[in-house]
């Protein structure tokens, strides 16, 4: 399940074989099998299945069509009127032409790859064994052609596709037959049932069906290579390696198919921050991240947050159970789906299945990058939190992980940073976590912006923990509520939002944990901390203590810091008048957010900053790194203690 290599799609390549592509378009010709032509012979006679099987040529002779000729007759039963081929019709066609050109140029990367092209060279000289082999290649390189050809044409129509597809599915009645013989006849076999369709007159009834029905159309045969991938032999070619067409973000990475289902939000438990109490860290990042997410351009496919460095594409919270991680999940979701529905922006909640680690080797790399892919969708934001991530995401060199693990962190690593790490900044995976020494170290090492969820921590806190439980029942029960009021604070006056990090980083200066502290105080000795020495000399100290501290743990600093630079609010009337900011183009909202960052750095000082973003993130490495050998003390302790007071007891009840 592993793609390790990249290979570029080059367009000029391309331009060679259109004209094949076009050809196949032209005509076609097929000869309908058996099954094919009896298929629900008792059915009503308008049918579609029978219309289907009682195509022209249904007594055994080949068929010729030609789809160009009926998208033509098409046009002039929809639009007579009209003297250019409408819209909807020429993209319909020039994105089939683009698809079996880019599948002809998959297959014969296949013969090439695969040693098919030699075979064929030889084959009337092939021994048994050799045919059986070439056979089996022939049928697995016109499976990937068609799974490729299909793939284009959804990645291209989609877009234009309607929302809801399920009239035309309704009258979708399937494939009858798809032949993957050869790639001549796959590619007739396919053509002959998708013309076969447009030529139904209750199928096309508007130019827009045009696309819904082709997007359908290969849809299905999508899911039918699908079924029988499993019977294809000489796949390691396919899943071993990315196609990736230049200047494009479209990309064949083995039988992976990101319009699965195209993912579909999540329903969730609608949170407000304000009910969330303590955690003052937590909700300041959660509202930065979704104003950040916001900020991503659907024109131009980027985000000027990116461009600023405050934007972070993988984060962690973590804490002890019961200070709040599930509602924090709930409320950055419900702030981001209230916002995308006011500012009209598709928005995707794509939580991770609990269902993720499958019993059967290469299972659970499936599902991954199954759940992954929805992450490289550029037309909508998504928000993908990863609940109790220590579940799926445990450090692999643990005694008794299981392969499924190790498959999906695989997964998770290559995503993240690498070939496939496609990022718009329009969507962001959360690690959510009781336990982060538990999660695996290259996980965390992804990870560019974490806070602490520790819950309630001051009396108000507390205070307002209460309030929020009582006043339900005062609600209800006006005067049941017989006690009096604190003095001199007012109700949830702490829970309201941080200006930015500095009110709420205002009191670290020095690390708490031990190790880390000490480490810092022999630095502070020998540099002052607004000297560039000082930093190079505390990480290779901190290296020396904590061998697996690296370059991208110093990288993940400077990201903080850079987030910091970013730590300030949008206009709240942006959010009032999409039109000041949200619909302009990228480059306005880019000199806009410069504006900002600009006047927020001139009550900043960099060095304050950079020191105590560099304590935050040491402390929570040495943090991390210290709690599981904690941990296991603390229970070894407290089995010491259980039977010295078994012990104690034992003999006690001896001497009575």
């Amino acid at each position: 399940m592993e793609h390790s290599s990249t290979f570029p799609i080059k367009k000029s390549e391309l331009d060679q074989l259109r004209e094949e592509a076009t050809s196949y378009i032209k005509s076609v010709q097929w000869e309908q099998g058996r099954r094919a032509r009896n298929r629900e012979k008792d059915d009503k006679d308008d049918s579609i299945l029978l219309y289907l099987s009682r195509a022209k040529g249904g007594n055994g002779s080949a068929d010729v069509v030609s789809v160009s000729k009926s998208i033509l007759s098409l046009k002039k039963r929809l639009l007579p009127e009209s003297v250019a081929i409408p819209l909807h019709l020429n993209r319909a066609l020039y994105a089939l032409q683009e698809g079996i050109t880019l599948g002809i140029w998959i297959k014969d990367s296949y013969y090439d790859a695969s040693g098919l092209s030699s075979l064929n060279e030889k084959r009337e000289i092939l021994d048994n064994s050799g045919k059986r082999e070439y056979e089996s290649k022939m049928h697995t390189a016109t499976a990937f052609m068609l799974f490729s050809t299909a793939y284009k044409i959804l990645h291209d129509l989609q877009p234009f596709a309607s929302d809801d597809l399920s009239v035309m599915k309704n009258k979708f009645a399937g494939i009858p037959e798809v032949s993957v013989m050869s790639p001549l006849k796959g590619i007739s076999c396919s053509l002959f049932y998708y013309d076969k369709y447009l030529n139904h007159p209750q199928i096309i009834l508007t130019d827009q069906d045009v696309i819904d029905f082709t997007v359908v159309y290969f849809e299905a045969l999508i899911d039918e290579i699908q079924l029988r991938k499993s019977s294809l032999e000489y796949t390691d070619t396919i899943v071993d390696r990315t196609y990736k067409l230049e200047n494009s973000d479209f990309a064949v990475a083995g039988w992976s198919n990101v319009f699965a289902g195209a993912a579909k939000s999540i329903e969730f438990n609608q949170i407000q921050f304000e009910q969330i109490v303590g955690n003052r860290d937590a909700k300041h990042f959660a509202r930065r991240l979704t104003e950040r997410l916001l900020s991503y351009d659907f024109t131009a496919q980027k985000n000027p947050f990116q461009e600023l460095g405050g934007f972070m594409p993988v984060f962690m919270g973590y804490g002890i159970p019961g200070t709040g991680k599930s509602m924090l999940i709930a409320a950055i979701a419900t702030r981001l789906k209230e916002h995308c529905t006011n500012l009209n922006i598709p928005f995707l909640f794509h939580p991770m299945p609990d269902t993720l680690i499958s019993t059967f080797q290469g299972g659970s790399a499936e599902k991954m990058v199954e759940w992954m892919k929805p992450l490289q969708d550029p037309s909508r934001l998504i928000f993908a939190p990863i609940d109790d991530a220590e579940n799926n995401l445990q450090e692999r060199t643990a005694h008794g992980v299981s392969a499924g693990v190790k498959e999906v962190i695989g997964v998770f690593l290559r995503y993240t940073e690498g070939a496939y790490a496609v990022n718009y900044g329009n969507s962001s995976i959360g690690l959510f976590t009781n336990l982060p020494e538990m999660l695996d170290k290259a996980v965390i090492s992804r990870v560019q912006g974490r806070f602490k969820i520790d819950g309630a921590r001051s009396e108000h806190d507390f205070l307002d923990q209460d309030h929020l439980w009582w006043r339900k029942i005062d609600k209800t029960m006006p005067g049941f509520i017989n006690m009096d009021n604190p003095e001199g604070y007012n109700y949830l006056d702490d829970q309201k939002m941080a200006k930015n990090m500095g009110e709420i980083l205002k009191l670290v200066e020095k690390p708490t944990e031990e190790r880390v502290a000490e480490i810092f105080e022999s630095i502070e000795k020998k540099h002052e901390d607004d000297d560039h020495m000082f930093y190079a000399s505390l990480f290779k100290a901190i290296q020396k203590d904590f061998p697996f501290f690296s370059s991208r743990d110093v990288r993940n600093i400077q990201s903080a810091v850079s987030l910091r630079l970013t730590d300030f609010d949008l206009e709240p009337e942006w959010f009032e008048n999409p039109d000041l900011y949200f619909k302009k183009d990228y480059d306005d909202k880019y000199e806009m957010l410069q504006e900002l960052m600009k006047a927020n750095m001139k009550g900043l000082d960099f060095s304050d900053i950079r020191r105590q973003e560099v304590v935050r993130y040491l402390d929570n490495v040495a943090t991390i790194a210290d709690t599981d050998f904690k941990r296991k003390v603390d229970s070894r302790v407290a089995q010491m203690n259980i039977e010295m007071e078994a012990r104690e007891q034992f003999d006690k009840e001896q001497k009575e």
